[in-house]
């Protein structure tokens, strides 16, 4: 037996090693991370950096499933997940108060088979240092927003934490999250969280680690390992709202955040005007292009792209750039062995596995590959960055 009824009972099974011993779970994701990663010989395998075993999710994604007795919040059967262990108790208790809340106002869970309903979703997000969500309704149309509207005061009323509410309309009848348009039913547009001490802001378009706890240990390691060689000039691509680059930031350092989500960017550049941070810099590439010269290039490049990978393009890129030395953080150790194969002028000098979702075989990892000089291609000179994107 688990500590998980959903998961005992056949309802849930997405946490499907959570009858392993939590030792077991490292060991195994040990081994694979191993496998993958011992042909490139790495210099140093560090200590894995482990994770709370419940209420360390900060999102919940819950599906609207129409029943008999209401709406029921859970996966795509007639199942509700509020009670998840992996939920904060104050996470689960606002999803018991807008299940009743919805199921009061009589808001029909979207029938996939009928195409008929207008909510699909609920998405709840919370922030770990002051306890603040943000509630995200998933429509199908604009048909239920007045009533939602009207009935909020009653919602915050029994659920004060929440602090920012929302519409996101997704009108396709498909397996898609969300849509572009977002309508904010609050004042408050944005929920702020804080790690290590460093502000960060979180809209509901914008990437945030789904384990605060874990992300913490992230990022300051990056920062340690950053700031060991003393940079002039660190990049980091694929920013997000700027976890790396606000942890590795420091007077005497230039440093250049990158990231296609405007909304990202947005809240990256708050948390850097907060900390008075003038050399710390990012830029959305829907509306700029940056780029370097080889007098300027950077002494550290950081990379957390997804699940995907960077890619043969984006590898024989930075190969290019010359950087003596990549942060890789990546949560798909299996793309990351085969971007690996593409940067053959970089060496692997130690790695870290940070268990970012415990119960599961997935995990996060982080290498620091160092420059090669006597294997590395010739520079070509200028670079920029947006040919890549």
């Amino acid at each position: 037996m688990s500590f998980c009824s959903y998961f005992d009972a056949y309802q849930c099974r997405s946490c499907n090693w959570i009858d392993y011993h939590y030792a077991e779970q490292l060991k195994f994701k040990n081994e694979h991370l191993h496998t993958l990663l011992d042909p490139y010989a790495p210099r140093e395998w560090l200590k894995p950096a482990t994770s709370p075993l419940k209420g360390f999710r900060n999102k919940a994604k819950m599906v609207a499933t129409p029943t008999i007795d209401g709406v029921v919040l859970g996966l795509s059967e007639e199942v509700s997940l509020i009670e998840c262990p992996l939920y904060d108790p104050s996470m689960q208790r606002v999803l018991h108060t807008v299940q009743e809340w919805l199921r009061e106002l009589k808001i029909k869970g979207y029938d996939l088979k009928k195409r008929k309903g207008e909510l699909k979703y609920v998405l709840l997000t919370r922030s770990k240092s002051n306890g603040t969500m943000m509630l995200r309704f998933v429509l199908r149309s604009h048909g239920i927003i007045g009533r939602l509207q009207n009935a909020l005061d009653d919602l915050l009323e029994r659920s004060p934490e929440l602090k920012v509410v929302t519409v996101n309309i997704q009108s396709v009848h498909m397996a898609i999250l969300e849509g572009d348009e977002e309508i904010f039913l609050t004042e408050q547009h944005r929920l702020e969280e804080r790690l290590n001490g460093i502000p960060f802001y979180i809209r509901p378009k914008s990437f945030f680690q789904t384990n605060p706890d874990v992300a913490e240990k992230l990022y300051r390691t990056a920062a340690e390992w950053t700031g060991e060689s003393k940079p002039k000039i660190v990049w980091d691509l694929f920013c997000g709202v700027g976890g790396f680059a606000l942890h590795c930031a420091a007077p005497d350092r230039q440093i250049v955040g990158i990231e296609i989500e405007a909304e990202a960017i947005a809240c990256a550049r708050d948390s850097a005007a907060q900390l008075a941070m003038n050399n710390l810099r990012f830029e959305s590439l829907d509306a700029a292009t940056f780029s370097a010269t080889a007098g300027e290039k950077p002494d550290i490049i950081i990379v957390n792209p997804p699940r995907r990978g960077l890619g043969e393009q984006i590898c024989k890129w930075l190969t290019r750039v010359g950087s003596e030395r990549i942060l890789y953080s990546s949560c798909n150790a299996m793309s990351l062995a085969k971007d690996l194969e593409t940067l053959r002028g970089y060496t692997i000098n130690r790695v870290q596995l940070f268990d970012m979702f415990p119960h599961t075989a997935h995990y996060e990892v982080m290498v620091e590959l160092i420059l090669d000089p006597q294997c590395h291609a010739p520079q070509v000179d200028p670079f920029t960055v947006s040919e890549i994107f």
